[in-house]
């Protein structure tokens, strides 16, 4: 038996498990046999098995070059190095949704698990809804895009990937994305579980929450993987460019953004509630909706794959999740009444409130920017695409407002805050913000909205400081500790709070990048001969040589510039251009790319042509402040492991006197 037969035998045996799972639930359920649902139950881990099972035979076929397989001749090639192999895993349509479905099966068997134990009134709800997002799925990888469809002939060769897949970027972007959209299956079907059974408590709440933070983890990392790689091989330049497919991968993170300040205001005020179920719904139908437009070919992008078959299942689908959806909402939308009113506006729900409609605004805004052109084509007949202009300048203000929101919404009080209170945790982010703004004038600084971004940052990272400062103070005088014992102390006992804290700070480092790299953007380009130089700003190019040299399956061209910044020399740079075997009408770029400091700026040279007299046009771009953006990735990681970081259980013991007790953490 061949690993193609051992896969399409896994994948028929998943959509068996889960066709199974999905009718013991139903019969279950309706008929109150509770033997049943632990068989579905069962049956949901065994479909997890199957899946990894025809994940693994598939890697084997691609690892063992079986080009009898259709998939395997389309993103491989015997040329290709087998690290670079393993990304063909997920480099074509089949594979990539055979990983959504290995994921979404996965996390349903623990998220099953779990809920058979800690909430077993939703667990069957929970178990028919995922079963049924699984089948659609294993629907569409057994019957109409099966990684495993044979060739009518095998070939000696097959194809290989695009070489732009080859960077190491792609090796963790493609599958974060993919395992994010998977992810927020398991908070939605927690909702849909709590609709139909009309059980609205705060059971289903807290465990959708935590799944709705992995989620939307899993689904950042994947956003500022492919920032990454794009900055780093694309060779444009930039970082982020509003393509569609970026597009459709930021806006479920955005809406689960507002869904994590939301379901804080629910869990303290019982307040919000229609909110927090409508962002859940909206987030995972926005997911579905981003892997339509991907399989679906239905909008122009350099991420998405051709026009196929599949985009109209995908359509029906996203049809019947949102209908079904709505409807359970607007049934069940008597229940879900808020349990209390806005006593201020000057109150942490009320700046709760503003963020969610500022987070529906700007993705509301980018969803129109996505499908303008389908709209105009329906219309006029014509398509009329929309680019970063357009984004730049509707969205650019809202996420201003975002941003000065961070720095006020913390510091607010719940119900109502006065306003000599408001002053008083203010005053020091403000004066901040007005030292920062004074500062960047006197250096010379003379645009005004970027002046006010940066102000704006400055004030949000004055509140962040000092809410540590304060609570760090506070447990330092009352307790006798070390600054840092007493820092540390409270961050583990307020973990959510202070991980959100360094989760806007992240936001903050991102944001400053992106000012940089929007108003302060220098570039240039020109051809040189050997010895000739090139200014930027403070920098200086000396063109020295290009050399070529052949390496296993492509031909690798660099050339070589020495740099020097305000008159100092400070090193080379060596930009290039690789030319693979098979590929060698689509080179790709090697981005020499040269961070400086104190400035932080990114020195970004590109090779854009070599001529045979020794000539070569170089490309050249100073990126201001873009590695702070990195830098704010490291903090995102950082703030989410704090936040989500198990709480130190606490125990009651009986000392010696019966009448007192003590109180004591263990990790």
């Amino acid at each position: 038996m061949t690993a193609a037969d051992g896969g399409r035998i896994f994948l028929l045996l998943a959509f068996s498990f889960t066709a199974f799972q999905l009718i013991a639930t139903i019969w279950g359920a309706t008929r109150g046999l509770p033997e049943l649902i632990r068989s579905a139950r069962n049956a949901a881990v065994a479909t997890a098995v199957a899946m990894v099972g025809a994940m693994l035979a598939l890697l084997y076929a691609l690892l063992s070059r079986d080009f009898s397989l259709r998939y395997v001749a389309e993103t491989t090639s015997r040329a290709m190095p087998l690290d670079v192999v393993v990304t063909s895993l997920y480099g074509g349509q089949p594979g990539s949704l055979l990983i959504w479905g290995t994921v979404l099966a996965a996390l349903s068997a623990v998220a099953i698990w779990r809920t058979t134990i800690r909430y077993p009134e939703l667990a069957p709800y929970l178990i028919g809804v995922l079963a049924a997002l699984q089948a659609f799925f294993l629907l569409v990888l057994v019957f109409a895009s099966s990684p495993f469809e044979p060739l009518p002939s095998p070939v000696p060769d097959g194809r290989g990937l695009n070489p732009l897949l080859w960077d190491d970027g792609m090796r963790v972007h493609p599958p974060l994305l993919l395992a994010g959209y998977a992810s927020f299956a398991i908070p939605f079907g927690f909702a849909m579980a709590a609709l139909i059974s009309g059980r609205l408590g705060r059971g289903w709440l807290a465990a959708t929450r935590r799944w709705m933070i992995l989620a939307w983890f899993i689904q950042g990392l994947g956003l500022l993987a492919g920032a990454w790689w794009a900055y780093h091989v694309l060779g444009w330049g930039g970082y982020w460019g509003w393509d569609p497919v970026e597009n459709v991968a930021l806006m479920p993170w955005l809406v689960a953004t507002a869904y994590l300040h939301s379901v804080m205001v629910q869990e303290r005020r019982g307040m919000l509630k229609l909110w927090t179920m409508a962002l859940v719904i909206a987030t995972f139908v926005l997911a579905i909706f981003g892997t339509f437009v991907v399989r679906s070919g239905v909008l122009s992008s350099v991420h998405s794959f051709a026009e196929s078959a599949i985009g109209p299942l995908f359509f029906a689908f996203l049809g019947l999740v949102i209908i079904g959806s709505i409807g359970l909402f607007f049934y069940r939308m008597p229940v879900l009444r808020s349990e209390g009113e806005f006593d201020s506006l000057v109150s942490k729900e009320a700046s709760f409130l503003l963020n969610n409609l500022l987070f529906a605004a700007i993705t509301a805004a980018t969803f129109w920017g996505t499908v303008f052109p389908v709209v105009s084509e329906l219309v006029r007949g014509s398509k009329m695409a929309v680019g970063p202009p357009f984004y730049n300048q509707v969205n650019g203000p809202l996420l201003l407002v975002m941003l000065l929101l961070m720095g006020v919404g913390p510091l607010l009080a719940w119900r109502h805050t006065s306003l000599h209170g408001l002053w008083q945790r203010h005053r020091w982010p403000i004066l901040t913000a007005v030292v920062t703004s004074l500062l960047l004038w006197v250096l010379g600084m003379r645009q005004g909205l970027a002046i006010l971004a940066f102000a704006s940052s400055g004030f949000v990272a004055a509140t962040i400081f000092f809410e540590f400062w304060w609570g760090g103070r506070t447990r330092h005088a009352n307790s006798g500790e070390a600054w840092p014992t007493a820092l540390t102390t409270l961050v583990s006992r307020a973990r959510r709070r202070y991980g959100g804290y360094l989760v806007h700070l992240a936001m903050v480092f991102i944001a400053m990048g992106a000012i940089g790299y929007y108003f302060y953007r220098d570039e240039t380009a020109e051809t040189m001969r050997p010895g000739e130089t090139l200014a930027i700003g403070r920098y200086v190019l000396t063109y020295q040589q290009t050399l070529q040299r052949q390496e296993p399956g492509r031909q690798v061209v660099t050339s070589r510039l020495g740099v020097a910044m305000d008159g100092k020399d400070i090193g080379t740079v060596e930009p290039g251009r690789h030319f693979i075997q098979g590929w060698e009408s689509q080179p790709t770029t090697m981005v020499a790319i040269r961070t400086t400091w104190p400035w932080l700026d990114d020195l970004y040279v590109l090779l854009v042509s070599s001529n045979d007299d020794g000539s070569a046009t170089f490309r050249v771009i100073v990126n201001p402040l873009v590695s702070l953006t990195w830098v704010g990735g490291v903090i995102f990681v950082l703030g989410t492991a704090v936040a989500v970081w198990p709480e130190a259980r606490r125990r009651t013991v009986p000392r010696f006197s019966p009448a007192q007790e003590v109180v004591y953490s263990e990790a």
